[in-house]
């Protein structure tokens, strides 16, 4: 049985593959056309990622040269104590606390879109935390600069960025520009997206970034299957030129 769904897999992979695919300004135009009478909606662009066993769903922060709706505002959780908690607090965190914050997060109580915390707290908040949070691309990591003694830093760098996070799929989701952008608008702000979400998958490597995690593990990279531009009446269209 499980042979029989891989072959089916992959004749509809490569089905998928024969479908048109054109220039993003070619898409651009196609949509344009088609909502002709709709100048207000918006592009969305779906990205689809193919995540392996163990793999936490992608995520990332982008700041478009022109946004299509207002980013959301971020609710921030800070693991720290001291004097780096009072900086936490005063840099503009929600929510600042230590170890006594874990059950709360574990039963849904306490919520957040952005996690961080100082080195010395990471590992007594991993072992109930790490499954948890893992998963939902919300645990704090080095790699992605969210364990850090830099909290203020951290948080002035989040002003003027929006989150952007895939579905439990793999599927990313997000409006790029309004059908009443100039076309280099949307190019733009299709290209800055674009570019965080091949940093968060591992397309793009990041400055420093021995592409080795410690104890000499590959840092695996997410496969991206396909990019897609719509809109609200508009058909599909693949990404030639992603």
């Amino acid at each position: 049985m499980e042979a029989k769904r891989r072959r089916k897999a992959a004749l509809a992979a490569k089905e998928d593959e024969k479908r048109e695919k054109l220039p993003l300004t070619e898409a651009i135009k196609v949509l344009r056309a088609v909502e002709v009478a709709s100048p207000n909606c918006s592009y969305e662009l779906f990205v689809k990622t193919t995540l392996g066993s163990g793999m936490a769903v992608p995520k990332g922060r982008v700041s478009l040269p022109r946004e299509a709706k207002p980013p959301k505002e971020d609710k921030i959780l800070v693991f720290a104590e001291g004097k780096k908690a009072e900086e936490a607090r005063k840099a503009g965190a929600h929510i600042v606390g230590g170890t006594e914050l874990i059950e709360g997060i574990a039963s849904n109580r306490i919520r957040a879109t952005t996690i961080l915390c100082t080195p010395d707290l990471i590992k007594p908040i991993t072992p109930r935390l790490g499954r948890i949070l893992g998963p939902l691309g919300l645990f704090p990591s080095e790699r992605r600069g969210t364990v850090t003694d830099d909290i203020a830093g951290y948080i002035k760098k989040l002003a003027g960025t929006s989150e952007w996070r895939a579905d439990k799929a793999g599927n990313i989701r997000a409006p790029i520009g309004m059908l009443h952008f100039p076309t280099e608008d949307v190019v733009n702000n299709f290209q800055h997206f674009m570019t965080s979400v091949k940093r968060a998958t591992g397309h793009i490597q990041e400055h420093g970034d021995g592409r080795r995690r410690t104890g000499g593990e590959v840092k695996r990279v997410i496969p991206i299957a396909k990019v897609m531009l719509s809109s609200k009446s508009g058909p599909g269209i693949r990404i030639a030129d992603a």
